[in-house]
């Protein structure tokens, strides 16, 4: 799949949603991961793990990742590079080369970070996001999400309309549930819940809370743009940035810890090719 036709987000599941949704083309043999398949009404964590990591890998050979060297890759690891197990959940992570503002995480732990979404928030607002979307999978709010999606793919042709059990999951099933995966839409409740987290990481790891108020403010921006219909359609059924933003800033005031924010985006040196200087001899005469 071709990376511009992935996925066409204007903004990221931090808001709660993503874009339309996308399909992930994994062929039609069966995965060994799941081949046993699962148990629809007992998805356990360790399952929704296993599902999870087959789908991001696979998507991860469909894009470009920023490599060792790239000024992304070496921005993300000093800013996060010290979070690799986060309130039990060992955390990878990579960066797609890709303009659209978007992040995710899933069940098993995978992290993924656009570009794009680099290019708009600064160090704290970004450990804001990744911060929002790992509560998501710590609340198993991703667990449940993909239970979901296993569900509605493997019940496609009602294979299992009688059973708990399905006998065999195929390629294309599983890029049904990885698209849904990222396509993920949370409740109110879990949303919120989210946010909370998000600022508890801050907040415990000695990091500015207020960049929460910040990043939500830089959203509500957003949704003020070209994109604004299609943003209002889209987060119809989750909190308005403008309310979460007013939230944190409540909840810091309270705690005796707001103070405005000041957005500074860090400054990135393209990485410059080592060259080798040609050395003359000259001959003594």
């Amino acid at each position: 799949m071709k990376k511009d036709s992935l996925f066409l987000v204007v903004l990221f599941t931090f808001l709660g949603f993503s874009g339309v949704n996308a399909q992930i083309n994994f062929g039609e043999k069966a995965l060994g991961a799941v081949q046993k398949g699962y148990a629809g009404l007992t998805f356990t964590n360790e399952q929704a793990a296993a599902l999870s990591k087959e789908a991001v890998v696979k998507m991860d050979t469909e894009h470009t990742i920023a490599g060792p060297k790239d000024p992304y890759t070496i921005r993300l690891n000093k800013i996060f590079g010290k979070h690799t197990n986060v309130n039990g959940l060992v955390i990878n992570y990579k960066i797609y080369v890709i303009k659209e503002v978007n992040a995710f995480a899933t069940a098993d732990g995978s992290v993924r970070v656009y570009t794009g979404l680099m290019d708009v928030m600064d160090d704290n607002e970004l450990l804001v996001v990744i911060g929002h979307e790992i509560g998501h999978v710590v609340n198993n709010d991703s667990r449940d999400a993909i239970k979901a999606a296993y569900q509605k793919a493997a019940l496609i042709d009602a294979a299992a309309s009688q059973s708990n059990a399905i006998a065999t999951i195929t390629d294309s099933q599983l890029g049904k549930i990885g698209s849904a995966m990222i396509d993920s839409k949370h409740s109110r409740k879990q949303e919120s819940e989210a946010d909370d987290f998000a600022y508890d990481f801050m907040k415990k790891n000695g990091y500015n809370v207020n960049a929460v108020e910040s990043a939500f403010a830089i959203l509500a921006k957003m949704s003020e743009g070209t994109q604004s219909d299609f943003l209002t359609r889209m987060m119809s059924s989750h909190p308005d940035p403008k309310v979460r933003s007013e939230n944190a800033k409540n909840r810091a005031v309270k705690e005796g810890l707001y103070k405005p924010y000041i957005h500074k985006m860090p400054t990135v040196t393209p990485v410059k090719k080592t060259t080798t200087k040609k050395t003359t001899t000259t001959k003594k005469k």
